[in-house]
């Protein structure tokens, strides 16, 4: 997308790169591009996929692979920002993030694991002297629970305790697939006192009305452990999804054989079995889908507040986040260094999005 774009005190003409333009998501974000007449350059490591995807819309393309620092650098020349979709984000952060700062590029991207938010905070005085914003989880990891933190953090100042609960209907893409296996010798985390805090898989079980009846929730080391703190200060976060039964089933044993799954056998195995699914829901399964949100916020002296939250089904809820941050970002609205969503847009980001919804329960 070519716009006049204000850094420092020049005007000057920029582009956005969108990173992992293959990908599910990426394609996705590409395809709703392609339909609002958005012009962003593709780009990504496989040559003969971002070439044809470039040639079916109409697009620039660049080609060039993480590993190699100066093709980064040359990839992001006459960039304003990445929009980073390659994941999983544990690898492909670091060296594109590295290469956003040495070209004082913005960088945005769509994880929600939780190690990646809190390197990234890491280098917030680093973003802020090139001048760039540091925005990973501007999908539904995490614009939705981050906008939902910031709302009970306005409505309730004195919170000391933080819970947020969410439940997608619908398929998980393959890449959000890969990286959940990669991670599931690793337990899970909370926040605690301010400190991010280990705690066995499946620690705990709730049962809760997100907004469609009792559900059942367990805990999971969500990113909003990591950004939810960082946007509201909190200093004690649990994070909670619902789960099929088996899956909260192989939590559970992960905590006795997480080292076996976690072994090569075993993960190429497990990333065989996601090869041979679809690469993520068809677009008739995202028009059915939907998000619910739940988040809690109590005091010490025992007030509480709850809301509810619901949306679009999370793929298409991440393409439509992502787009708005990268058009703000690309308009001249943004904060230098390490930001969350709501941190650097406030809690009604989410609402700007068709088709969200939000109540207050007393």
């Amino acid at each position: 997308m070519k716009v006049q774009f204000s850094r420092k005190e020049n005007e000057m003409t920029k582009n956005f790169l969108l990173y992992g333009a293959n990908g599910y998501t990426g394609a996705l974000i590409a395809r709703i591009c392609s339909e609002r007449g958005i012009k962003p350059i593709l780009a990504g490591r496989d040559k003969s996929k971002i070439e044809a995807m470039a040639k079916q819309f109409g697009f620039e393309h660049r080609v060039f692979s993480l590993d190699d620092a100066k093709a980064v650098d040359n990839g992001l020349k006459d960039c304003a920002l990445v929009l980073h979709c390659a994941g999983p984000f544990n690898r492909t952060s670091k060296p594109m993030a590295d290469a956003c700062l040495r070209g004082g590029v913005h960088y945005l991207d769509i994880t929600g694991e939780l190690l990646v938010f809190e390197a990234l905070a890491a280098r917030d005085e680093e973003a802020k002297k090139a001048n760039v914003m540091l925005l990973p989880g501007v999908g539904f990891d995490v614009v939705p629970s981050d906008c939902l933190a910031a709302h009970l953090k306005r409505r309730l100042p004195t919170a000391t305790h933080l819970t947020l609960m969410f439940q997608g209907l619908g398929r998980i893409s393959r890449g959000t697939a890969t990286t959940m296996v990669e991670k599931i010798n690793l337990g899970g985390a909370v926040r605690r006192d301010g400190k991010i805090t280990p705690v066995p898989s499946a620690w705990k079980t709730r049962e809760i009305d997100l907004g469609r009846g009792t559900t059942t929730v367990t805990t999971i080391p969500w990113g909003d452990v990591a950004t939810a703190y960082h946007t509201t200060g909190i200093p004690n976060i649990e994070v909670y999804s619902a789960l099929p039964s088996s899956a909260r089933t192989m939590l559970k044993a992960s905590n006795y054989i997480g080292w076996f799954l976690a072994t090569a056998p075993m993960q190429s195995f497990l990333k065989s079995r996601i090869k041979a699914q679809p690469a993520g829901p068809s677009d008739e399964e995202r028009a059915r889908g939907k998000t619910f949100l739940y988040g809690e916020a109590s005091d010490d002296k025992g007030n509480k507040v709850v809301s509810r939250q619901r949306g679009p089904e999370g793929y298409t809820l991440t393409a439509l986040t992502a787009l708005a941050i990268t058009q703000k970002v690309l308009d001249g609205n943004f904060k230098t260094g390490f930001q969350t969503p709501a941190r650097a847009y406030g809690a009604g980001l989410i609402m700007e999005i068709e088709g969200v919804e939000r109540e207050d329960i007393e």
